[in-house]
């Protein structure tokens, strides 16, 4: 009987590949998705449902839960409407304003008591280190801490296995792993700002639209200006 993995499915590109990597290599899925209080959360859980939907994903292994207390604690341009979201720049250094302060340590906690529920023997997350928007909490190392807490915190005989199968790639090389397996990219959805046409000009956009550009290949989601494909 295959494995199960819980995957961590915030419904865009790099989390839609992980999915798709964690299927490929034979384990069944269970997929993870939260709200936070974010600009795009009804299109980023619309993108997860439909994912969910392409893999054939059971509803009792679907979950989506709230993380309201992102959005009240505040510090971030996608939870609090006092902090503007710039303008996308590939070149910015630092942590921009769109990083929701330790979000990602949310997720797996929740991920790993899921998990444990469950039974399953893997996480599997869309981090990203090297061609990301600098986020902290996308850090390999940051990630093998989490592992390593996760069985020191559970029952003995959960051995839980976390895997970022994209974390040292390019946003290039994301986009060709995910044509590869067949991952449904369209389904997708990364901007940051919009949830009908991607705006194509923030942090997140522009990292997709690049990655698309560099590996040859046309973003298949709409975006505000067509010229951005």
């Amino acid at each position: 009987m295959p494995e199960l993995a819980v995957v961590s499915l915030s419904g865009g590109l790099d989390s839609c590949v992980a999915a798709a990597v964690a299927k490929t290599e034979g384990y069944e899925l269970a997929l993870l998705h939260a709200d936070y209080g974010q600009l795009t959360e009804a299109r980023e859980r619309q993108a997860f449902q439909d994912i969910a939907d392409f893999y054939a994903v059971p509803v009792h292994r679907r979950l989506a839960i709230s993380f309201e207390n992102l959005r009240k604690i505040g510090g971030s341009a996608l939870t609090d409407s006092s902090i503007a979201l710039p303008e996308g720049d590939l070149d910015r250094t630092g942590i921009p304003s769109s990083y929701v302060p330790f979000r990602n340590a949310h997720l797996l906690s929740t991920a790993v008591s899921w998990a444990e529920v469950l039974g399953a023997a893997a996480i599997f997350v869309g981090f990203v280190e090297e061609d990301s928007s600098g986020y902290p909490d996308c850090r390999e190392s940051f990630l093998q801490s989490f592992e390593q807490t996760a069985n020191l915190g559970t029952r003995p005989e959960t051995r839980l296995r976390f895997f970022a199968p994209l974390i040292h790639s390019s946003k290039s090389q994301i986009v060709r792993r995910g044509l590869e397996l067949g991952a449904p990219l369209r389904l997708s959805w990364s901007c940051y700002r919009n949830e009908e046409l991607a705006c194509g000009t923030c942090d997140s956009c522009l990292l997709r639209l690049r990655g698309f550009k560099q590996a040859g290949a046309v973003d298949p989601i709409p975006y505000t200006h067509e010229q951005m494909n």
